[in-house]
This record gives structure tokens, sequence and C-alpha cells, in this order.
């Protein structure tokens, strides 16, 4: 029997979610690297590729692109780069002829450190799930509508921290801040007691627009570069007490996780589903029932990405963004109207994805209903997170050829925070 070659790393086992069809970006550094020598990667199998230097060594244009220690320039450069590119990193990663060029250009993922994928410029979080607001319309005005009357008419949300964003496997420190239980005569400070996670996804800006501005529907694919797996953790207790009259303030601002790998749109073609039905006529700069002004036939506005969610390694929550009611070119649409301009860098994240069954929950006031009734886990029960629980994230979509693409997971720990 004749001796078989061995594999390489561009000899990907049939099926795997992170394939050519796939290349999703992120930023790693390799074992004593200074932090100026940070490098774009594209990730392909359980390796990733540094896609500054392949870019060098076969010549390409887009150099000045890719070995930079950020997203950032390749995010700014515009659609049709992106998708120049997205051809490039294909053809090199497939073509036999790059090959013995390509293949010392790859590192195993176990061998590298993975960073903030992005310069963050703004966040903006909203609350795009109708399941999740009828959950907590019901948790906490029970005599009345789940849903405020403009639910169904705008996409809510509100302005975050963009400075506590961090990249997946960071440590999340429990806040402390005022918090007053119903039946207490006053507030009193500590570290949160009902600190929660928030299932989402994360829609990453590369091309800004003008002060002044909006950005249309049809123009979604115009700024938005790609989208990651989101986890905004909040401090539920903190939250309730500041809320009123007010948005979310000290309970949403001390960290918010993103994945350590964008996935380009252009990858996610296949995933694309119609959102829920439209229970009430839209205005039209969310009308997107409305034919495109360049008369091209509108693609499905939402995306069926399949999410699982564990604590401590075991499953606590399977659901699907196919559900949500507003989509991310109405979120941006909506975000863009009143004039704000979109910046390199702009993070806008979905709220929290529940799906219509108890097992598809995306956050766990919701899968505890508010405490009542906490989760059995081999370690005892939980109904928020304790210290030393980790949360991970994880999620597939459909592909090409019956293939499934991977996201970047999300992952975080808690830890105690100092006292005061």
């Amino acid at each position: 029997m004749s001796e078989q070659t061995p594999l390489t790393p561009l000899d990907l086992p049939e099926g795997d979610p992170f394939g050519p069809h796939n290349l999703p970006y992120g930023v790693f550094s390799l074992p004593g690297d200074a932090v100026e020598a940070r490098r774009v990667g594209v990730r392909l199998g359980s390796y990733v590729l540094d896609a500054g230097a392949a870019a060098a060594a076969l010549g390409s244009p887009y150099v000045s692109l890719l070995a930079r220690p950020t997203l950032n320039p390749l995010m700014a450069a515009g659609r049709t780069a992106w998708s120049d590119v997205r051809r490039a990193l294909t053809a090199w990663v497939t073509v036999p002829a790059h090959r013995e060029t390509v293949r010392p250009l790859l590192h195993p993922l176990s061998e590298v450190t993975l960073h903030l994928p992005f310069e963050v410029a703004d966040y903006v979080d909203f609350y795009a799930s109708e399941n999740h607001a009828r959950n907590l319309g019901r948790m906490f005005r029970p005599d009345e509508e789940p849903l405020k009357p403009n639910w169904k008419h705008l996409p809510v949300g509100y302005h975050g921290r963009a400075g506590t964003v961090v990249v997946s496997g960071t440590d999340v420190v429990r806040p402390s801040g005022q918090r007053k239980p119903p039946a207490d005569p006053a507030p009193v400070y500590g570290p949160s007691v009902r600190l929660d996670i928030e299932t989402e996804l994360g829609f990453v800006v590369g091309t800004p627009s003008a002060q002044g501005t909006p950005v249309p529907l049809s123009a979604y694919r115009d700024h938005v570069f790609g989208l990651c797996l989101l986890n905004d953790w909040s401090a539920r207790d903190i939250q309730s007490w500041e809320t009123v009259p007010l948005g979310p303030h000290l309970g949403k601002s001390f960290a918010t996780s993103v994945s350590a790998w964008i996935t380009p749109l252009d990858a996610l073609d296949e995933a694309r589903v119609a959102p829920p039905e439209r229970t009430y006529p839209l205005l039209p700069y969310l009308d997107d029932s409305l034919p495109s002004a360049d008369g091209i036939a509108d693609e499905p506005g939402g995306y069926d990405l399949h999410i699982t969610v564990t604590l401590n390694g075991h499953v606590i929550s399977e659901t699907s963004s196919a559900s949500l009611y507003w989509t991310a070119a109405q979120m941006l649409a909506h975000m863009t109207v009143a004039g704000a301009s979109l910046r390199t860098g702009d993070l806008y994240g979905s709220g929290t994805i529940s799906g219509a069954s108890e097992n598809a929950r995306g956050s766990l006031i919701e899968i505890t209903w508010n405490g009542r009734d906490p989760i059995e886990l081999p370690d005892g029960k939980r109904t928020f997170l304790e210290n030393d629980d980790v949360v991970t994230m994880t999620a597939w979509a459909p592909g090409p050829n019956n293939t499934r693409v991977g996201l970047g997971e999300v992952t975080g720990r808690i830890v105690a925070g100092a006292a005061v």
C-alpha cells in the first residue's frame, strides 16, 4: 500500500464550518510579539492565516489593508474592497499554485493570542426580539399589555459604552452599584446579586456616513462589514433601580463581550430569511416590503443563526436569530434617521434573542423567570450568575451546498470585583 501524503492545514475535513466558504476575520499575535506586531488573521479550520504576510508574499495590492494591527483600515475601505479581498483570500487558500506560499503562514489557533479585532467607535444596543420583550413585559407588568405602544413601530434601543467592549475570553468583573429590592426602605451599595447574560448578535460598521444624512435600508450592505456573537452582560438589580425614569446606565456599562472573529456578510448569504410578519404598517424609512430605489429585488432581511448557550459546560438555551422582529438593516436605518453619523468601528447589538419556547430564552431572567424557577446544574442551582461561572455562546448558520458557517464563540468567566 502506498504511503499517504500527510494532511496540511489547507486540507480540511469535509463540512468544516470554518472552511473556505466562511473565512472570518480576526486579529492575533504570536508568542513574544509586541503590541504593534498584532496582525490581521483569517480563520481556516483550527488555524489562522497571517493575511498581511500572505498578501505580501503573493504580491497582492491589499497589503496596506491587511498588514495592520486592527481590522479598521479594511473595514473603512468599503464594500468593493471587502469583496475583492474576500475573493483573493479564497483563492489563496484553495488554488493549488498558492499552497507552498500560504502553508507556512498558517498558525495553529492553540498557539496564538486573539485580540479585540477592531477599535470600537460607538455602541448601540437594541431590543429587537418580540419574544424577549413580551417575556419581560409579562414579568414586570402582568396587568398591562406586554409591549409598549412604540415597540411595533420602531426598533427600541439605547446608546451603550464602547470603552468596555471586550474580546471573548476576557474575565468579567462583577459590577457593584446601588440596588434596592422593592421591600427595602432604602438603597444599598454592593456587588450585583442578579448578574445576567444577554444572547445577541453584534453588527460591525465599516463604511462611515455623513452627519445629517440618514442611511436607508437599501444601503445596509454598503455600511456593515460583518457580524459576530455578542453577550451584553447585565446587572439586573442595579439596572432596575437606576433605569426609571431614564435608561440603562451602570447596570449595562461594565462589560460587553464579542467574538474574536467577525464573519463577513457575504459568508451568510444562505442564512438570509424573511423576518416575522409585521402586525402594524411601518413608516417608509423602516418598511422593508417596499421595493428598493434601484429596482433590484431586495434580499430577505433576517438571519437564521442557530445559537447555543452553555453555563459551566451545560446547555441552558438553544435559540435562533430568525425570530428577531427587527432586522439589522432596520436597526441601522433607525439609528441614523435623526442625523447621527456612522463611524468605522461602530457596533450595534440586536438585544437579547429569545425564541417562543422555554428552552429558547436568551437570558437568565427569562430562563429562571426572574429567579422563580432555578436552573439545576451538577454544582448546584442557579438563578443568576455566581463567581467563577463560565458562559459560552456558539453559533452556526446555513452555508452553500448544505455546509454550515461557524461563528466564533464568545465566552466569559465571572470574577469578584475589588472591595470599595
